[in-house]
């Protein structure tokens, strides 16, 4: 419970040495509170939500004349989104990726991790392809964090499955949440460890211990997952209606997670994700070799869907490299991506 609130967890974080983003110790009251925190870590920095998700009630702040509209933008979005306008400052980070780290813990003192996922990414801050392990990290680390955050799960004694989410920059790890729940993009991570996550919550749940212990948890290969929304694939307006025709692809090291189907309805009043796409693969090429193929099987007619933004994706040159941030989409599709030819 104390890692569901964002303030209320960055301070356990701290706690239990966890690294932290250098910002605000709590929730921020006002404007004069605020200038004094901003002159301490310096511009720019990012205002959040202390209940939010999903991009809401997120504010860059990169000069002192926009902290009083963007504090009460963030808390007027915030109470709106979560009935909670409670705020805090980060330093915001240039060009960071996102890398969160799986653990288990039984609440009894023991906690393991099973390697993280990149979700750097992303649009309107919500996650669009996840993958695992991370290119950008080598496996000293990997080790290191995960070692970090198992400890720090033990040390609470932390209770289920969760995900300690980290901004990665320049060889330094920055916690930023936590997510106390399985979460959308958990495939990635059962994929390549061979565990699954939802059966390991279930059991704990239950009172049964962990059934994994850290020697046992071996990362083979590598996996990817697109999330494939009913919106448009270059301005991810919403999309709902039926659908015409659906036709998932298959074959080996090829998982599609969905509940759609041909003449299925989608409603406009919630979550426009349709299905995720996942791949496993040896290492990362042939994953991604088999994500282009399977991408170019996958058929959903009757509304526009992130489909063809991915068929770009797993074709551009950036991508293959795994040379990206969480800015990268949103820069990539300002100018101008989606109009031009894939690579390859």
């Amino acid at each position: 419970r104390s890692m569901g609130d964002k303030i209320e967890a960055k301070r356990t974080a701290k706690r239990l040495g966890i690294p932290c983003v250098p910002g605000s110790e709590g929730g921020v009251a006002d404007d004069e509170e605020a200038l004094r925190i901003i002159r301490e870590i310096g511009l720019p920095v990012i205002i959040k939500a202390a209940s939010g998700g999903g991009g809401k009630g997120m504010k860059v702040v990169r000069s002192e004349d926009e902290v009083s509209v963007a504090l009460s933008t963030a808390r007027t979005e915030a109470k709106a989104n979560f009935g909670d306008d409670a705020v805090y400052i980060e330093k915001y980070l240039e060009k960071p990726r996102h890398i969160e780290i799986q653990v288990l813990g039984d609440g009894k003192g023991r906690a393991i991790h099973l390697g993280e996922r990149d979700c750097s990414l992303q649009r309107r801050h919500q996650k669009v392809w996840e993958e695992g392990p991370s290119p950008a990290l080598n496996a000293g680390e990997r080790d290191r964090i995960g070692a970090i955050c198992a400890k720090a799960m033990a040390d609470m004694g932390y209770l289920g499955a969760g995900t300690i989410e980290f901004l990665y920059e320049d060889g330094e790890f920055y916690f930023i949440e936590m997510n106390t729940r399985i979460q959308v993009e958990h495939p990635v991570t059962e994929m390549i460890t061979g565990i699954d996550l939802v059966n390991e919550q279930i059991r704990i749940a239950a009172g049964a211990p962990l059934s994994i212990s850290q020697k046992d948890v071996v990362i083979e290969g590598h996996a990817i997952e697109c999330r494939v929304n009913a919106e448009h694939p270059a301005t991810f307006r919403p999309s709902p209606g039926k659908i015409a025709s659906f036709h998932t692809p298959g074959g080996l090291g090829v998982r599609v997670d969905s509940a759609a189907y041909q003449g299925y309805v989608i409603p406009p009043h919630y979550d426009s994700l349709v299905g995720k796409l996942i791949v496993h693969g040896r290492n990362r090429a042939e994953c991604l070799m088999r994500l282009r193929r399977s991408l170019d099987e996958f058929v959903i007619d009757g509304v526009d869907t992130t489909l063809p933004l991915f068929r770009t994706l797993v074709r551009n040159q950036d991508m293959l490299n795994g040379d990206y941030n969480i800015h990268w989409l949103e820069k990539f599709l300002a100018n101008g991506g989606m109009e031009q030819p894939g690579e390859g």
